[in-house]
């Protein structure tokens, strides 16, 4: 088909390039610092760090100094008042944003050039899968962005996201074959947004779905599960059929304008309809899985904390082949992935430049820096990026760890964001003493959580867990014990101290059915992206609603004193 066609002319120009950099990577990456360093010398930054004078990777590691976003801030805020020529040589023309340390929100630079590579990145993905996949483009693609532009700094440049950009500027042939319509996005609820995806989704034949984050699909499904007969008789009738959603009590207030053109291209399709009825009535449920039979890929995170979530997928979706989208943040695409069921992909040594840090020395006061050639098998490291758009040895506050090689290039995957630590004794618990904890104990109880969420209590000094299970979960007492037990086994510092009882016994608390979710949609409301947002495991207090959400307490201190406490 056209489409295809056109993929595969924009993919093999850029294949060379990327086919040629993992062969060796070490060489491609002296190359590309040099280009970035040549192209941007006589920026701010570039003349403040003396960028003409820096001739080798270990210059531009001894000259330019780690940041975080909080170190370019500053400079992002000259670029937001209108100066020119502060990061990049090019013109900003947009900035995306993501969340803050701080609570200020980060704002990413995008520059035309940096906006383009990210494209091919995307394109070369797209044609590797469409190589392994050949169905993959033969329906429609269900794809889920964020608005494009959702406000704009007081000179006038657009602040948004770069998958709404990515999407606007596809071709119309490319925009025809993609649902929902863009409009969707700039829907505010979440759940009309929901329902008008799973709506104009259904009613295509859909063969290729493609959105970061798993949990996403999870509350699609859900969403088809709990509208079914609404949607049917929506295609039938060649209608939206918005229903009433809570808290909204006209649905299309306010939107007249963006329902008026998604139901402008609609047209009755008793077909269709039909198809779905039959579903519906041998499922009980609109099942995505059974309504698109001919989905040939679902392309989603499958590294950290989404991987959790798209081990789920197939009881909604059926046993489709799985293919993460690469390391991608706000601050650049950094792999590309090369096959199904991982989450590893080949590093991007030819787009953004990269160092790294062993994650066992990342609290030294000078850890060493190594080069994508220099990473190891099995190993985990914090990344440090350097990019077209204009950020310099940025620290990007992630993990990832090397799981092979494609030709000579590491494949990464993602584990987890990084410092992620609570401590009230100095024992120093770590994202991954509980991520191992929880799931032993899973494993030992048979309990399958939906939603976990640590809190230290300083005052008593002892932590407390919240925890909502998939379906019932009876062995409360059991689960805590084991949780426990692991927590000291993988942190010797914590067995002792609990131990000595410097650490009391920890509470589980089970939270009603949904607060996970409930927590989620508040953060949407308040302006956080679906495809951004990140589950807290870990927090150093209790939200108010939370506290209003706990069903049952087990305080593992009683247990001895009372063996049946569930």
């Amino acid at each position: 088909m056209l489409l295809e066609a056109a993929l595969k002319l924009w993919g093999l120009s850029y294949r060379p390039r990327f086919e040629h950099a993992c062969a060796d990577p070490g060489l491609a990456q002296t190359q590309l610092l040099h280009s970035l360093l040549q192209r941007n010398g006589m920026t701010a930054f570039g003349r403040e760090h003396e960028f003409a004078s820096i001739h080798s990777p270990s210059e531009y590691a001894t000259r330019v100094p780690v940041r975080d976003y909080e170190g370019f801030r500053p400079y992002v805020d000259r670029l937001v008042a209108g100066e020119t020529g502060v990061l990049t040589r090019d013109p900003v023309t947009m900035f995306t944003t993501t969340s803050g340390t701080t609570g200020a929100p980060k704002l990413i630079p995008v520059t035309e050039v940096w906006r383009q590579e990210v494209g091919r990145l995307a394109r070369l993905a797209l044609l590797r899968a469409m190589r392994d996949h050949p169905g993959l483009l033969r329906g429609k693609v269900l794809s889920i962005v964020s608005p494009a532009i959702e406000g704009y700094t007081a000179g006038g440049i657009p602040i948004g996201s770069m998958s709404g950009v990515t999407q606007r500027s596809l071709t119309r042939l490319v925009r025809r074959q993609i649902t929902p319509a863009y409009e969707v996005a700039l829907i505010p609820d979440p759940d009309m947004r929901y329902f008008l995806t799973m709506r104009l989704a259904l009613g295509e034949n859909v063969s290729f779905i493609a959105t970061p984050n798993a949990s996403t699909l999870l509350r699609l499904a859900e969403t088809a599960a709990t509208h079914g007969d609404e949607i049917v008789e929506a295609v039938a009738r060649g209608t939206l059929g918005i229903p009433p959603f809570e808290g909204i009590a006209e649905p299309v207030t306010g939107h007249g304008d963006l329902v008026a053109r998604l139901e402008g291209g609609l047209h009755p399709n008793p077909t269709r309809a039909r198809e779905l009825e039959a579903v519906l009535r041998e499922h009980g449920r609109l099942l995505p899985g059974a309504c698109w039979p001919a989905l040939a890929m679902i392309g989603c995170w499958l590294g950290g904390g989404s991987g959790v979530h798209a081990q789920r997928l197939a009881q909604h979706y059926g046993e489709r082949p799985m293919r993460d989208l690469g390391f991608l943040a706000s601050e650049g695409s950094m792999s590309v992935p090369v096959e199904d069921g991982t989450p590893a992909g080949a590093l991007a040594v030819h787009s953004t430049y990269f160092e790294f840090i062993r994650e066992s020395e990342i609290e030294e006061p000078s850890p060493a820096t190594l080069g994508a050639a220099e990473l190891q098998e099995g190993e985990r490291y914090y990344v440090l990026l350097t990019g077209g758009n204009g950020l310099y040895r940025y620290d990007i506050n992630d993990v990832v760890e090397v799981r092979g090689f494609y030709r000579r290039t590491p494949r990464i995957a993602f584990v987890r964001k990084g410092r992620d630590m609570l401590s009230i004794t100095g024992e120093k618990l770590h994202l991954n003493h509980v991520q191992d904890a929880i799931q032993r104990a899973e494993a030992a109880t048979g309990w399958d959580l939906l939603y976990y969420r640590l809190i230290p209590d300083v005052e008593d000094s002892r932590y407390e867990l919240l925890v909502e299970p998939a379906g019932p979960a009876p062995s409360g007492s059991r689960f805590l014990t084991q949780f426990d037990t692991r927590l000291g086994a993988v942190n010797q510092e914590y067995a002792a101290k609990r131990a000595s009882g410097r650490l009391h016994p920890p509470l589980l608390h089970v939270m009603r059915r949904g607060w996970g979710e409930r927590l989620c949609r508040e953060d949407f409301r308040a302006g956080k992206r679906d495809n951004q947002h990140k589950w807290v495991v870990m927090t150093p207090q209790w939200d108010e609603q939370s506290r209003q959400e706990v069903e049952r307490t087990i305080d593992l201190g009683n247990l001895l004193r009372d063996p049946g406490e569930a």
